[in-house]
């Protein structure tokens, strides 16, 4: 009988450090988180690159 996967969290910090311009629920997340609209995040997801750290600095929080 084979070994069921091992479940792991390998990638996961990776993946939230970054904001995903193209995914509705990532970019809501992150406008509700500051306050600001959703074109607004696209945008400076657009300007700065999709680190999370840049992002939210662009947008000032």
């Amino acid at each position: 009988m084979a070994k069921a996967a091992k479940k792991t969290t390998r990638g996961r910090k990776q993946d939230r450090a970054r904001v995903a311009g193209g995914q509705k629920h990532e970019v809501g997340y992150e406008a509700k988180k500051t306050k600001s609209s959703a074109s607004a995040v696209k945008k400076a997801v657009k300007k700065v690159g999709n680190t999370r750290k840049k992002v939210e600095k662009r947008l000032g929080r």
